[in-house]
């Protein structure tokens, strides 16, 4: 489960404070944006699988640690893997690196609980689990 997917962004005005820094709020967005592009980058879309499964990723924990403040305009990469795979949950991870990939802006995690429409936990889809999954 080694495999990442780097996704380039770029700090916008609005995604700053007074001091001219990212908001913290916004490393939790872009944690989103690199796991949708994960799952882009390995054949599958969020909503293809929720239409055809039935089947929600649920933020169940997020978690982020700060280490070298993001500022307006600056280039950054967000970095994904799939840190951890099981029946019913899913574990991804995150950095936020400067391109050249020498700097960690921040790095974190967030886990996921499989569920259905009603909120209720669920197997993880087999038709889907050969994205994520290399055997």
């Amino acid at each position: 489960m080694s495999l990442h997917c780097d996704f380039p962004l770029r700090v916008r005005y609005a995604e700053t404070d007074q001091m001219g820094l990212a908001y913290y709020a916004n490393y939790f967005i872009w944690f989103e944006v690199g796991r949708a592009e994960f799952c882009r980058q390995r054949g599958f879309s969020y909503e293809q699988l929720e239409r055809e499964t039935h089947s929600f990723l649920v933020v169940a924990e997020a978690h982020c640690r700060y280490q070298t403040p993001l500022r307006y305009d600056a280039e950054f990469l967000v970095r994904t893997r799939l840190k951890e795979f099981r029946k019913r949950m899913l574990t991804f991870a995150y950095q936020l690196l400067n391109p050249a990939g020498d700097i960690i802006y921040a790095e974190g995690e967030t886990v996921h609980v499989v569920t259905d429409n009603d909120g209720r936990p669920k197997s993880f889809p087999e038709l889907y689990k050969k994205f994520l999954i290399d055997d």
